[in-house]
């Protein structure tokens, strides 16, 4: 039994060394395909493509993603700009390394914290912020890319 069991490892590790070959080889600084890629032909409904353009076009449009954001503030009277701008002064002197943003939607002045992927990553900053901002909810909205680190 323990002579078969080697002899299909043997026959395993011998396979996996054949296994790794490339499709494409860089030579010159140029990739160049497979035959096989050179001689295929897709035949598709061009409004397919023409369909695949349009949201590639979009998607370079838009200002941002879907995404989540706390908002501490919002108000619809006369002074509600200096009101939104003193609150977002107040928030960072008390955090600091958060991104606040000001955002009027007609005929409220917002103030929002983050640019958060998951209502999850939201509710922590919610969660730390929720004793000195009792009225502070998680609002959808479309945020900014995030960097790359």
């Amino acid at each position: 039994m323990r002579i078969l069991f080697l002899f299909i490892i043997i026959i395993f590790a011998g396979l996996q060394g054949f296994a790794q070959t490339t499709i494409s080889e860089e030579i010159s600084g140029e990739v160049k395909q497979p035959t096989i890629l050179q001689n295929l032909h897709v035949n598709q409904d061009p409004r397919l493509e023409k369909m695949l353009n349009w949201h590639i076009e979009k998607n370079f449009k838009k200002d941002g993603i879907d995404g989540y954001r706390v908002e501490i503030f919002f108000s619809s009277e006369l002074d509600a700009l200096a009101q939104s701008k003193s609150k977002k002064i107040a928030f960072l002197s008390m955090y600091p390394e958060y991104v606040v943003h000001i955002i009027y939607e007609a005929p409220n002045f917002r103030v929002r914290i983050g640019d958060y992927r998951t209502k999850n990553e939201a509710l922590k900053l919610h969660k730390r912020i929720e004793r000195n901002y009792p009225m502070a909810f998680i609002v959808p909205d479309k945020i900014k890319f995030p960097l790359l680190k």
